[in-house]
C-alpha cells in the first residue's frame, strides 16, 4: 500500500501549482489500480466492487466522511455493486499532490 495514505492534504492558494508529469507518474506508480482519465482535464479513477448497494453506499459514505476532515472532495458514483472514484483539483484545473493523497486514503478505506 503507498505511504501518501499517512499524509494530510495542504491548503491551496493561487500559487499552488499542478503536479509535473513526472510528479504524475511517481505518485500513481505509488497505487494500485488507479487511472488517468481526461475529460478537458487529468483526473484519478478508481471503480471499487461490491456484493450490494449497502456496502457500496457505505463505502461512499466512509469517503465522504474522510473528505470532509481533509477538505478536499471527489466525485463519487454510486451504483449497485461498484463505487466509482475521481479525484481532482477543482481550484487547479487538473491533479495535484493532494488528489494521489486522497486515492491511497481510499484504497486504504477498501
Amino acid at each position: 500500500m503507498s505511504q501518501l495514505f499517512k499524509e494530510n492534504c495542504i491548503n491551496l492558494d493561487e500559487s499552488s501549482q499542478l503536479c509535473t508529469a513526472d510528479e504524475v507518474k511517481l505518485f500513481l506508480g505509488d497505487l494500485d489500480n488507479w487511472s488517468i482519465v481526461f475529460d478537458g482535464m487529468e483526473k484519478l479513477e478508481r471503480v471499487f466492487r461490491f456484493n450490494t448497494f449497502a456496502e457500496a453506499l457505505k463505502f461512499t459514505n466512509q469517503i465522504a466522511n474522510e473528505a470532509e476532515q481533509q477538505g478536499h472532495h471527489p466525485k463519487l458514483t454510486t451504483e449497485w455493486g461498484k463505487v466509482t472514484v475521481s479525484w481532482w483539483t477543482h481550484f487547479l484545473g487538473g491533479l495535484h499532490k493532494n488528489d494521489f493523497i486522497m486515492a491511497a486514503r481510499t484504497d486504504s478505506l477498501y
